[in-house]
């Protein structure tokens, strides 16, 4: 059996990003595994843990996505693949790219996380998916093997519901579906030894990027006295009312 984790590489939440040329600059920001993706890469080795086999990370950006590449073998992959590509690149386009490489390994199951940090998108899963032909199940919080076929849990809008699917799929994943392992020390010494198969993937792109904006608001630096709590709690309302206009 083989389970493969599609990941990318993000900046930290926490990070602060500059605008240079109209463009965002992660110059000086910390780049990190995609925290959905992590739960994808925890599924596949909790899979391979109990059904053994093999649990693969696939990474797809620039150089620097090796970075997060070897996070996800500290963490306990077996090996990694990494889809070098610089700058934007739609859903579709990289979920192409993905697909020329996951039939050539012709994994068990593909997941990814359910949306992706740096450009806000849900699209990837069911886009692989569509480019694989084989059946999606998106924002999965359950999963379990079956034969032949996975039986997995995922949400709707007025709650949850099982379905049952045949293998290979894809999964895409979110949390409360596992609660992502630490890369330990040993594991960190052994990812440096891990194996990484660099791709170049020939691009079609369906979307062009024309340029890149953030959004920024002005801050008020409003600190309010504290001394006389019901006072603070009356100002403060008062201004989220009158000010802020969110109540």
């Amino acid at each position: 059996m083989k389970f493969f984790a599609v990941i990318r590489q993000v900046p930290d939440g926490e990070s602060r990003l500059r605008i240079e040329g109209g463009r965002v600059s992660l110059q000086g920001a910390t780049l990190i595994l995609d925290q959905m993706d992590e739960y994808a890469v925890e599924e596949a080795l909790r899979l391979k843990e109990k059904h053994g086999g093999e649990a693969v990370v696939v990474g797809f950006g620039p150089e620097r996505t090796e970075e997060a590449i070897r996070t996800a073998l500290a963490m306990g992959m077996d090996r990694g693949i990494h889809l070098l590509a610089e700058g934007y690149v739609d859903p579709v386009t990289e979920a192409e790219a993905l697909a020329e490489v996951l039939r050539e390994e012709a994994p068990t199951l593909v997941l990814t996380g359910g949306q992706q940090a740096d450009w806000d998108s849900q699209a990837l899963g069911p886009a692989l998916a569509e480019a694989l032909g084989v059946p999606v199940v998106p924002w999965t919080t359950q999963l379990e093997l079956e034969g032949e076929t996975a039986k997995a849990k995922h949400d709707l809008d007025e709650g949850a519901e099982w379905v049952r699917v045949r293998l290979p799929a894809v999964f895409t994943t979110q949390q409360g579906l596992n609660e992502p392992r630490y890369p330990t020390l040993p594991g960190i010494m052994k990812a440096k030894k891990k194996e990484i198969r660099k791709v170049q993937p020939s691009l079609r792109p369906k979307v062009v990027l024309l340029e890149e904006t953030i959004q920024e608001k002005a801050r008020l630096q409003r600190i309010l006295d504290g001394k006389d709590p019901v006072a603070a709690a009356e100002e403060l309302v008062r201004l989220l009312h009158e000010e802020a206009k969110v109540i």
